[in-house]
């Protein structure tokens, strides 16, 4: 539970930052998204989150 809230706290803080340097890109980013379909912006969540969880544990299990 450590690391998810850890995980979280770092997301946030990119986040954060990202919307603090860039915001304009940020605005452009979000207007882009509005004019994809909802089954391409589903399966890029989806894409981007078995992506990330297969990084997860390839790090957790020592193999990178």
């Amino acid at each position: 539970m450590k690391e998810l809230l850890i995980g979280f706290g770092v997301l946030c803080v990119i986040e954060g930052l990202t919307f603090a340097a860039f915001p304009q890109a940020m605005r452009r980013a979000m207007e882009a998204a509005l004019e994809h379909s909802e089954n391409l912006l589903r399966i890029t969540g989806l894409s981007v989150a078995v992506a990330g969880l297969l990084l997860i544990w390839l790090m957790r299990y020592g193999v990178l």
